[in-house]
């Protein structure tokens, strides 16, 4: 087969343990999945779940030890950090039981949902897609993928996110709205989910803005840090 460009590289994240990397097909997002996180947007209750994507080269894969670096994007003075648990997908599927979803996850990963937040506000006033906030270039930082067997009990993990050596968000996993096998059900019957989705699962309470020199350090408990700085 033969192309009118030279197609760019597969988007992909290191696995612990293997020479091998994981390749990414999709990047769906769970909006407001921690109760005090949603009040903190101004909303409350367990609503339906709902998603967004990011496009798969929005990832900036980070390597165990390393130091990411992302720079200040465009059009934003309001960038915030989410720190989120990411469910990395090995089997597809589609219209998925919860019962059966940890047949689908592959692992699991720390990750970034950077915001352009005052560019996802402006959309939402105007009834119109936030994906200028959400769906930017190297908008997804994230870390080494760990096996679902090496992970732990991940649903009971601790989460949380400094910058600058001070605690920004921090909670716990427990703490979804919709659990990852809930979430797992509810994405599939939109989508049929396919080997090399990941899922950013939603991200707690204390979202607030970084600047260019701020480094983010962030974590799930058995899954190691990711650390990010901003250019």
């Amino acid at each position: 087969m033969s192309f009118v460009f030279t197609p760019p590289p597969i988007a992909s994240v290191p696995v612990v343990g293997k020479a091998e990397r994981f390749p990414v097909h999709r990047i769906y997002c769970v909006g407001r999945n921690y109760e005090e996180h949603a009040k903190e947007m101004g909303f409350t209750g367990r609503e339906p779940p709902f998603f967004f994507l990011k496009p798969a080269d929005a990832i900036v894969a980070v390597e165990a030890g390393q130091t990411g670096t992302i720079p200040y994007p465009s059009l934003t003075k309001n960038l915030h950090h989410e720190i989120e648990l990411v469910v990395a997908i090995g089997t597809g599927g589609k219209n998925i039981l919860a019962v059966d979803a940890h047949k689908h996850i592959y692992g699991y990963a720390v990750g970034l949902d950077m915001t352009r937040r005052d560019l996802q506000t402006e959309m939402k006033k105007q009834g119109r897609p936030w994906c200028i906030g959400k769906a930017y270039d190297q908008s997804a930082p994230i870390g080494p993928i760990t096996p679902a067997a090496q992970a732990g009990d991940v649903s009971h993990a601790g989460i949380y996110v400094q910058v600058g050596g001070v605690d920004r968000q921090r909670s716990n996993v427990s703490k979804l709205i919709w659990n990852i096998a809930e979430t797992i059900e509810h994405l599939s019957t939109a989508w049929e989910l396919q080997p090399g989705d990941l899922i950013y699962t939603g991200t707690p309470e204390g979202v607030a803005a970084v600047v260019s020199g701020d480094t983010m350090v962030g974590g799930v408990d058995g899954l190691g840090t990711l650390t990010v700085k901003v250019a």
